[in-house]
């Protein structure tokens, strides 16, 4: 009676299915997840699992990063023709605005205009160095590139889109926090470097191919920035090619997708870790790679 005994742990999942299941469209930004978490997006696409929804809705960085591009937007389409309006009190006239229309939560409100107000003369500051490298041309602009001979296609939505005086196009993602540094970047986070890839191959939306002179992210978090992508050290070419062998790598019938192959942190939480039984299996254990679907 005084013996608990043990229920047989879980091995660390890395299932295999059917090249015909897997697969044949992710966006740019899906495939950080590929790379950290494959198993994430195993459940997602091909089990076609979501997380729920929370039983109220709450003021969570998903919400915080649509106002925010809302609001950058309406004030740079604004102030495009009158160059004059670019200015703080127009800023805040948009925040106050787009928060009114969308964030139902006082408290919440109030917190993230100040945080937009703490970075607000820096972006003005930093937006008239942008408009005298470039005119923005495109907001929220789709684009995609396809791997013909795996039938794979790469989609995006560049946050904007400014074209210089020599036909080059510089590329813009904004961030409500840090971004990525350029080490990661180089190794997991390649959003902004696939962008550029597929605006060299095909073009976005109104746009053909088109050569990329810069890809930036402007972070507005505590402490605001901006941070290149690493454009001369990973060229589009060479970005694709390895963009080309990760995804042939994933319609190998023998790989499987693993789970959290490279977490960011080891205490970061997955949608999917529950699924995966994490917690009976550790990090270090050997994946085990097992067909299914079949």
């Amino acid at each position: 009676l005084e013996e608990p005994g043990e229920a047989p742990r879980a091995a660390r999942p890395a299932p295999a299915p059917p090249v015909a299941v897997r697969p044949d469209h992710l966006t740019v930004t899906e495939i950080k997840r590929l790379i950290r978490d494959p198993y994430a997006i195993y459940a997602r696409h091909i089990l076609k699992l979501r997380p729920l929804d929370p039983l109220m809705r709450a003021p969570d960085a998903l919400l915080r990063g649509t106002v925010l591009h809302e609001i950058l937007e309406g004030f740079i389409r604004e102030t495009l023709e009158h160059p004059a309006q670019c200015a703080h009190a127009t800023l805040m006239r948009h925040a106050e605005t787009v928060l009114a229309q969308n964030v139902p939560w006082a408290e919440a409100r109030a917190l993230w205009l100040a945080r937009l107000e703490r970075v607000a003369d820096w972006f003005i500051d930093t937006e008239a160095q942008r408009r005298a490298l470039a005119h923005p041309v495109h907001f929220e602009a789709a684009g995609r590139a396809t791997l013909p001979d795996l039938g794979f296609t790469l989609s995006a939505k560049a946050d904007r889109l400014d074209l210089d005086d020599l036909g080059r196009l510089h590329i813009y993602d904004y961030k409500t926090g840090a971004p990525p540094s350029t080490k990661e970047q180089t190794s997991f986070d390649k959003q902004l470097l696939l962008e550029a890839a597929i605006a060299t191959r095909s073009g976005f939306e109104g746009m053909g191919p088109t050569r990329v002179a810069r890809a930036v992210f402007i972070g507005l978090g505590s402490t605001p920035k901006e941070l290149d992508a690493p454009l001369d050290t990973e060229p589009p070419d060479k970005i694709w090619s390895e963009f080309h062998a990760l995804m042939s790598a994933y319609f190998d019938p023998d790989m499987g997708y693993t789970a959290r192959r490279a977490p960011r942190m080891a205490e970061d939480d997955g949608d999917y870790d529950q699924l995966a039984r994490y917690g009976e299996w550790e990090m270090t254990d050997t994946p085990l790679v097992t067909k299914v679907g079949e």
